[in-house]
């Protein structure tokens, strides 16, 4: 019987699914003495550092989870739940931790690093443990944005070192307590064992004999399924010409959501998407199949899932109020680890516009402070408006290399909302600017332009917005064959490119891209 500490934030039901498919029983913390009759407790820590702090003083759990961890016992903490047991965080400046390693957690400070540190990336073994038994060097899955650094007051506890910009603690592990920032449920099938190791062994004393170098972060493809009812009422992953999902009067249907996803795992997705593009019947937390294609999903794939499609405050047809909060945490407590806000960031942004100050009420913010901005995805839709000259919009704009009908040798990117159907007066780099200003963590970069043409990503789109931010930005739209990925990766600094026609009508299988970006030397996974 395995314990799970879950204090209410983020997706632990990846945990909780992983534990169960490596043939485990899952007992949830429901009161303080649980922890203390736990035989092998596992803490996923999600979301803020001092939101978790808080949670665990108001559940009671502080006392009995440090008489737990000193007495020796079975422990793996899981992300934020490694920063927990430091001294403080940064993060959450004046919040105390639990204390137990030596130190405070620190912000990346590098220049020109995107922040969070987002995909896959490798580990560094300091010294030898029960935990990586079978362990050959795979990329595990970090998403953060905050890192505790190896010094001389906590060596004693340093299990493996990651670099990311500078070299930070990527698992810690003295005696039979362990805890790692790279989370192995969504690091596929070397997570599971790791995670198998933690549950299995007999003892995880840990001992001398570690390794030298240095890891790379790999760049991500990522798998995208826009998933809508068809006329029929079934709902099926469907593909757009430039966002129109009809062929012949008939949504096109490329197949059943939790097959391709599992599909995709298997192929080497490093990680997948929905986009819920059906118009909700009523309000999202009653739109029961996305919510069951979420948790199905999450039982059989184990790399991060993202959810898109009504993030926004509602008021139901019986008058009940939900914040944009509540909507994400239903998709969060049924498997999504990220979601994308598209129409929504467009308003927000509009709004903070006209003066300049945040209100702390929007979506983004709402779920930053709650979750992380690891955990908010921003999804800009835009479409090119050509201008003869930049004097003639206030919006940025770029002179490009591909003329307007008319000859124009400059255009700006109107960003769109309703699945592209209205244009509003915001261009792509004012949201993507504002949003990161608001607390969201990563930006998917589509392009009305260029979707399902199979000529390749806008590179130029997507230079000006990377350029413009610090948050990691995910190439969208125009893939067609496996040389547009390496492109992508070599002339802009795009972290991940997201496909998704090619991959559901298996014209390009993910793994030719693996291989052809491998034979480029673009660090993949």
């Amino acid at each position: 019987m395995i314990t799970l500490l879950d204090y209410g934030a983020g997706n632990v039901r990846s945990v909780r699914n992983a534990i169960r498919k490596l043939g485990y029983e899952v007992k949830d913390v429901a009161r303080p003495e649980d922890i203390l009759a736990a035989e092998r407790l596992v803490f996923p820590g999600v979301g803020s550092y001092g939101n978790a702090v808080h949670r665990l003083h108001e559940l009671g759990f502080i006392d009995p989870l440090l008489e737990y961890i000193r007495a020796d016992r079975p422990f793996l903490g899981i992300c934020v739940a490694l920063q927990l047991l430091f001294e403080g965080s940064e993060e959450s400046l004046g919040v105390t931790g639990l204390g137990i390693i030596p130190g405070q957690v620190k912000r990346f400070v590098t220049p020109d690093l995107s922040v969070p540190q987002i995909g896959w990336n490798g580990i560094v073994r300091r010294k030898s443990s029960p935990l990586f038994t079978g362990y050959n060097g795979e990329k595990l899955y970090f998403v953060h944005s905050f890192r505790a650094m190896p010094d001389d007051t906590n060596k004693d506890w340093v299990l493996s070192t990651t670099n990311y910009g500078e070299e930070f603690i990527s698992s810690v592990q003295k005696g039979n307590v362990a805890a790692t920032q790279f989370h192995p449920e969504k690091s596929g099938e070397a997570g599971l064992n790791i995670l198998k190791n933690f549950l299995s062994a007999s003892s995880l004393q840990d001992s001398e004999g570690g390794e030298s170098g240095e890891t790379h972060l790999a760049k991500r493809v990522i798998a995208c399924l826009d998933v809508r009812t068809n006329d029929a009422g079934d709902l099926v992953v469907t593909k757009g010409d430039q966002y129109d999902v009809r062929d012949e009067g008939e949504v096109r249907n490329l197949g059943k959501p939790v097959e391709l996803a599992g599909r995709y795992f298997a192929e080497g997705a490093d990680e997948i998407t929905f986009l819920n593009i059906t118009g909700f019947r009523d309000f999202p937390m009653k739109d029961q199949p996305m919510l069951e294609v979420l948790q199905r999903t999450s039982e059989q794939v184990f790399v991060p899932l993202t959810i898109g499609g009504g993030i926004r405050e509602f008021t139901d047809s019986e008058g009940k109020y939900y914040t944009s909060l509540d909507v994400a945490s239903e998709y969060f407590r049924s498997g999504a680890d990220k979601v994308s806000i598209g129409s929504d960031a467009v308003y927000t942004v509009e709004e903070y516009l006209k003066t300049g100050e945040k209100t702390g009420k929007s979506s983004i913010e709402q779920i930053s402070i709650v979750y992380g901005a690891q955990a908010v995805v921003i999804s800009i839709d835009p479409r090119r408006v050509y201008v003869k000259s930049p004097d003639e919009t206030q919006h940025a704009t770029i002179k490009t290399a591909f003329p307007g009908p008319d000859g124009e040798q400059y255009c700006w990117y109107q960003c769109t909302v309703k699945g592209g159907r209205e244009g509003r007066d915001v261009d792509a780099v004012q949201l993507a600017t504002v949003c990161e200003k608001l607390g969201a963590g990563e930006i998917l970069l589509n392009c009305i332009d260029k979707d399902g043409t199979n000529s390749g990503f806008d590179i130029e789109l997507i230079n000006q917005v990377s350029q413009a931010v610090s948050i990691p930005v995910i190439a969208s739209s125009g893939a067609g064959k496996v040389e547009h990925f390496s492109e992508v990766f070599a002339k802009t600094s795009a972290e991940a490119a997201l496909a998704a026609g090619i991959f559901h009508r298996q014209e390009v299988p993910i793994s030719a891209v693996k291989e052809h970006l491998k034979s480029k030397n673009i660090e993949t996974r």
